[in-house]
């Protein structure tokens, strides 16, 4: 999905409102923080947006960014407040990899803060590593995995999830 996509910007505008209450500011200048990013940095063939639908819905998403030939950077990855503890993230995660891998890399990174304790359990779950802590943000890293046979073109998706019932 490009990042100037209604459903992009609706995800942008949702972790803005996260960031804001999680570490103070204003969610409408956290939110122009992150459009300040250049939106060619997640198109491929560097980069990739996903977003998870359910019911057409927005339930969660992430992106991907070039760093190197080698590296890619996670980043934006969130899941709805109420579509949350039902692995959604887990799941955008393992399509992103998938797109990364695609595209050539070889290592991924990610970058939380210490009011994302989410976060901090969702990477080492899905095999990262914390490879620094400074000043409040933990670095984690993964080699990712090859997959052979598949063609390099990723261009993000956004997927649709179906039903599936939610926990009491």
């Amino acid at each position: 999905m490009r990042p100037d996509h209604p459903l992009a910007a609706a995800l942008l505008a949702e972790l803005a409102i996260e960031y804001s209450i999680r570490y103070g500011g204003t969610a409408g200048a956290i939110h122009r923080r992150m459009r300040d990013r250049p939106a060619t940095d997640f198109l491929a063939p560097h980069g990739a947006l996903v977003v998870l639908m359910e019911h057409g819905e927005l339930v969660a998403g992430g992106a991907f960014r070039r760093v190197d030939a080698g590296t890619a950077e996670l980043k934006r990855l969130w899941t709805a407040r109420e579509h949350r503890r039902r692995g959604l993230a887990t799941q955008v995660l393992a399509e992103l990899e998938a797109g990364m891998v695609r595209l050539g890399y070889r290592r991924a990174f990610a970058t939380v803060g210490d009011r994302q304790p989410e976060a901090r359990g969702l990477y080492p779950a899905a095999g990262y590593a914390e490879v620094s802590e400074i000043g409040g943000r933990y670095r984690f890293e993964k080699i990712l995995g090859s997959v052979a046979g598949r063609p390099r073109e990723f261009v993000g998706a956004a997927v649709d999830i179906g039903p599936q019932s939610r926990p009491a």
